[in-house]
């Protein structure tokens, strides 16, 4: 992709310090936006992917903010009024629920409630022909019809929950000229949640590979996340990245 497409444009992806939203930051940068790096707790990393915005030709904020820290959120949004004025593109990317030593609801706090917090935090500053892309995966989206992995349960079961009550804003978001897409794509490979399953289900991701033929990369899904950005709302807000007859037809005891 060739030119700056998003230039004067200002994008906030959550829990863009490592992994897919560094990387999705990254890309979109390439394409002239402003990006806003959000990040909990390591600063450090989060100037060091700002820095990789700015050699791709883009400009970049880091911003503190906790997505289960109401307080902390309303202060990220308000910097980012402050800075930009505006914003045109909100990637939802930050998830997560098998993290050690967090409450019993932490992962749907995370993976539900934050996620339409942040969208009501971030509607005021999105105009019309404006974009919020939530990302999840095959098995959260799929789960009411195809089990999965005992471990990845409670992270599949509360980002079903996110995702749906972020569609139930689907008309509202619509009367404002505001576009949403879901992207949802299969284990990724280095992501800390395929770190952790893996970890507590040894064989794990090569257990997928074997099912599905290919896993993508971070850097591979990050480009879907950056198109689904730039391309046409998809049928059903929906875009699927690799293949899902695996959980179109059934799939397994554990997918």
């Amino acid at each position: 992709m060739t030119g700056q497409p998003l230039r004067g444009r200002v994008a906030l992806v959550t829990g863009s310090s490592r992994g897919i939203g560094a990387a999705t930051a990254e890309l979109l940068g390439a394409l002239g936006a402003t990006v806003v790096i959000n990040y909990r707790e390591k600063a450090r990393r989060a100037e060091q992917v700002a820095e990789k915005v700015r050699a791709a030709g883009g400009h970049a904020l880091v911003v503190q903010g906790d997505l289960t820290d109401e307080e902390s959120m309303k202060g990220l949004f308000e910097r980012v009024r402050e800075e930009c004025g505006h914003l045109d593109i909100l990637v939802l990317n930050a998830s997560g629920g098998m993290e050690r030593n967090m409450p019993a609801d932490y992962a749907m706090q995370l993976n539900r409630d934050a996620q339409v917090r942040t969208l009501e935090l971030a509607e005021p500053l999105m105009g019309p022909g404006s974009r919020v892309v939530y990302v999840t995966s095959h098995q959260a989206h799929f789960i009411r019809t195809t089990p999965t992995l005992p471990e990845y349960r409670p992270v599949a079961e509360t980002k079903r929950a996110g995702e749906d009550a972020l569609r139930e804003r689907i008309p509202e978001l619509d009367r404002r000229g505001v576009e949403f897409v879901v992207i949802s794509g299969d284990m990724i490979v280095g992501t800390i949640t395929a770190t952790l399953l893996n970890r507590s289900n040894p064989g794990a991701i090569e257990a997928r590979k074997e099912q599905v033929g290919r896993l993508y990369s971070v850097e591979e899904f990050a480009h879907e996340i950056r198109d689904a950005v730039l391309d046409p709302v998809p049928e059903n807000n929906t875009k699927y990245v690799g293949e899902i007859s695996y959980f179109t037809q059934g799939g397994a005891d554990q997918a």
